[in-house]
């Protein structure tokens, strides 16, 4: 009988031991999942700010003035057209 009260104890007390052990292990993943989730955020945030400021640096009134004003480019007058008919 003493047998079984102490195999019956030592089961308790691994099974406690294991629910010890999976609650740490399960508070850890969720804090990992949290850091994981602040950085998404802040990655998404840049991403945005990217894309904001790349449809700035590509507007057309941008590129047109570099063009004239960097690399002295003009539009051509009308009688500097030629159309090709094939």
């Amino acid at each position: 009988m003493k047998t079984l009260v102490a195999l019956l104890a030592l089961g308790a007390l691994v099974s406690a031991l294991q629910v010890v052990q999976t609650q740490h292990a399960a508070r850890k993943a969720f804090v990992k999942l949290e850091q994981l989730k602040k950085t998404q955020d802040q990655l998404d945030e840049a991403w945005r700010q990217l894309q904001l400021e790349q449809s700035t640096w590509a507007l057309d009134d941008r590129i047109e003035s570099i063009a004239r004003e960097r690399l002295g480019l003009r539009k051509p007058d009308n009688n500097s057209l030629m159309f090709l008919v094939p």
